[in-house]
């Protein structure tokens, strides 16, 4: 018989819906955080939407206004905070500041709080201080105009997100999914992450360094991509993998088949490879109780020491330690 569920408060994230939002993003973390269980099914975060006003309609971006039950009081029960994008921000966007409303509702977070942004949503972290001094990401195309107005922002407009820590921050759109993902994973580990990812239908991880934008994000008609090539080092992971055995299974030379990738994935094969065998790596750990030599194999590092190299560049910590900390509450 399976043990009892154990006792759990699920982490509360609160979205702050302003006027002029845009509702695909102000969507994304209720899709997201709304879909992550536990192994007994039970949700792992309570996600409430709140306005700087009092319970009541907010305009959006589209030819319709959503209605919003909570007003500011519920930024002080929050863990995390979310800021999506807005095309209305007035002197948040114009001159780098707080209106009242929004000064009033931040003063009554509690210390320690989360606060994430998507896309423009960064203006308001900004405004507020959160930023000052630390690296930061918005929407490639309000990147120049975000880092005149916030010169104390370190702004990277080349990656897709930036989690430094308590504050973590997007680029536009699509990009919010990936960081509002990786945020169930550094909480949660892969395994729920990825089922958030099945049940929404999106790609279960992409890494936050890699490009806002490609040269040519969509292939032209009846031009060779490098998906085939993509699925084939999946499921070889295990396997010495070599450029030319990739631009093989395309029947491209090495250096067409690099310049394809790169404009299809925005990273070289390589660093691709890296990424999907450190993301296998990390499931493996999550999941099973291989020994760290098998896990190595089976991600494709070889060595133990140099899956180790790359986990601790990419995660911060040693595998052991990562898999302590998801393995401490695995279902028994």
């Amino acid at each position: 018989m399976a043990a009892d569920s154990p006792s759990r408060t699920p982490h509360r994230v609160v979205v702050l819906a302003l006027d002029g939002c845009l509702p695909f993003e102000l969507g994304i973390p209720q899709r997201i955080f709304g879909r992550a269980a536990d192994t007994w099914g039970r949700k792992l975060y309570e996600v409430m939407t709140c306005s700087v006003r009092p319970p009541g309609p907010v305009r959006t971006d589209a030819d319709f206004a959503v209605l919003v039950e909570n007003g500011p009081e519920a930024l002080a029960t929050a863990d995390t905070v979310i800021v999506p994008a807005s095309y209305e921000l007035g002197p948040v966007y114009q001159e780098g500041r707080l209106t009242p409303e929004l000064a009033s509702a931040f003063a009554a977070l509690r210390p320690g709080t989360r606060m994430v942004s998507i896309c423009t949503g960064g203006y308001v972290l900004a405004a507020a201080g959160f930023l000052d001094g630390r690296p930061a990401t918005t929407h490639w195309a309000s990147a120049e105009h975000f880092q005149r107005t916030f010169p104390a922002v370190e702004v990277d407009a080349d990656v897709l997100f930036i989690d430094d820590g308590d504050v973590l921050t997007s680029a536009g759109v699509a990009a919010g999914i990936d960081l509002c993902l990786h945020i169930v994973r550094r909480d949660h580990g892969a395994a729920v992450a990825n089922d958030v990812a099945r049940r929404t239908v999106v790609p279960p991880h992409r890494d936050g360094g890699q490009a806002q934008f490609v040269h040519r994000p969509v292939p032209e008609p009846q031009l060779a991509t490098t998906s085939d090539a993509r699925a084939w080092a999946l499921s070889h992971l295990h396997e010495p993998i070599q450029l030319r055995d990739l631009a093989e299974q395309e029947a491209m030379s090495v250096r067409t088949f690099t310049r394809r990738f790169r404009e299809e994935v925005g990273v070289s094969p390589g660093q691709w490879l890296t990424q999907q065998r450190i993301e296998r790596a990390r499931q493996l750990l999550e999941c099973t109780d291989l020994s760290m030599d098998q896990v190595a194999r089976d991600s494709g590092f070889g060595t133990a020491q140099s899956m180790r190299q790359h986990v601790q560049a990419a995660l911060g910590v040693a595998p052991t330690v990562y898999r302590r900390t998801f393995r401490a509450g695995v279902r028994g």
